[in-house]
């Protein structure tokens, strides 16, 4: 069962284009990116599951096809025309595979660090063990619901900005609310749950794609670089000074990028 979607626009230019936002996250955080673009887009941005005013992931199956067929029913609602899409985070791993199991539906795919970890886990045997050994802290908390702890230990690894204690009490209940999602992405993040890595199906995303990434990322360049490998058309760019946060932190820049590479398309 698809649950509720909330979506919202941002202007109303003639080109349409579908963001999706990262993980504890909103589609409210796309208002500065979308400013930045000017008036040639109208940006389509939807709450994914548990997020914002969208309903819950009901449990069943994997949670990242939920999130997946919520992007569709998004699009569906748009037109039936190609459209260009753009993802940061976790979302960008739902426009990368919206890219290789829907490719005639994307006119070009722009993604600012998706953490889909499975092609460089194949490729490095050394990848995992080291992931797993940085993000103990995190899975020893949500392993004894300590959801406060985990939610501290994950904007630890992939904020930047204010320390825990220093952000905002709502915001912080947000995202301690709202923690297990992240558990609950590991089967398509970390395994591959849609098997997109079986032969020929990056092959099928033949659109124009961009990966884009923060210098001062933890994880940012070998993830990248994986999926960079994979792919027919891809054009690469990283931002100095800027981390994981960048389409928060830093909208004009990422903005300017990604209009630079939409004027290519």
């Amino acid at each position: 069962m698809i649950p509720h979607i909330h979506a919202r626009t941002f202007g109303s230019g003639p080109r349409p284009a579908l963001a999706i936002h990262c993980s504890l996250g909103h589609s409210g955080v796309w208002r500065g990116l979308a400013q930045s673009m000017g008036d040639g887009l109208t940006l389509h941005a939807y709450d994914l599951p548990n997020h914002g005013k969208s309903g819950d992931w009901d449990g069943q199956g994997v949670m990242h096809d939920t999130a997946t067929a919520m992007a569709l029913k998004v699009m569906d609602d748009i037109g039936t025309e190609p459209i260009d899409i753009i993802g940061h985070s976790f979302g960008a791993t739902v426009a990368l595979r919206l890219a290789i199991e829907h490719a005639p539906r994307v006119r070009s795919v722009a993604m600012y660090e998706p953490v889909y970890f499975a092609p460089i886990i194949a490729d490095d045997p050394d990848f995992g063990p080291n992931y797993k050994r940085d993000t103990a802290d995190f899975d020893a908390a949500i392993d004894a619901s300590d959801t406060e702890a985990a939610a501290r230990a994950f904007n630890r690894a992939w904020a930047e900005g204010p320390a825990w204690d220093d952000i905002p009490a709502q915001s912080r209940a947000y995202m301690v609310d709202r923690i297990h999602f992240v558990r609950h992405s590991a089967p398509f993040l970390i395994d591959d749950s849609a098997g997109l890595l079986a032969p020929g199906r990056f092959e099928q995303a033949t659109m124009p794609a961009l990966l884009m990434g923060g210098a001062t990322s933890r994880w940012a360049a070998p993830v990248n670089n994986a999926i960079a490998r994979r792919l027919p058309r891809v054009t690469s760019h990283v931002f100095d000074g800027v981390g994981h946060m960048g389409p928060i932190t830093h909208p004009d820049a990422v903005a300017q990028v990604w209009h630079t590479f939409l004027n290519a398309v």
